[in-house]
């Protein structure tokens, strides 16, 4: 269990970023159960859209830490599946959630978000208990 990947959702690292007690996160509990994590580009991209000039340091350090997962043609393929199946449902969520999704699909990982109600709609898609 401990030397699993877990794919951290955009949801769980602006979490972290605002907890003053880094304690109080979610990715702080995670970090006792499990010790590798990983980002997908998508999440990078979300994070990078919204930071200002003052947090650059906080997350150029922090990726430093973790590793990126490229969203790639299998992801894109996983991707157009999710879409397609939630359109089916008529249960779609923003594409950034899908594309997150499908990366963690693509590489065989369980993602970890706050964002519950969305994830669950993705099958297939294992989500860590957080």
């Amino acid at each position: 269990m401990a030397d699993q990947v877990i794919l951290l959702d955009t949801s769980i690292l602006i979490d972290f970023f605002r907890k003053k007690n880094k304690r109080n996160s979610t990715f702080y509990s995670l970090s006792t159960k499990y010790s590798k994590f990983a980002v997908s580009t998508i999440t990078r991209f979300e994070i990078y859209a919204g930071q200002t000039d003052s947090q650059d340091i906080f997350w150029i350090d922090f990726y430093k830490r973790i590793e990126i997962l490229d969203f790639d043609d299998n992801c894109a393929l996983k991707a157009g599946e999710i879409v397609k199946q939630l359109r089916r449902d008529n249960k779609m969520i923003e594409i950034s959630d899908v594309l997150i999704a499908s990366t963690a699909i693509a590489n065989n990982l369980q993602v970890a978000t706050l964002n519950i109600k969305h994830f669950n709609r993705i099958e297939n898609l294992k989500i860590v208990s957080v």
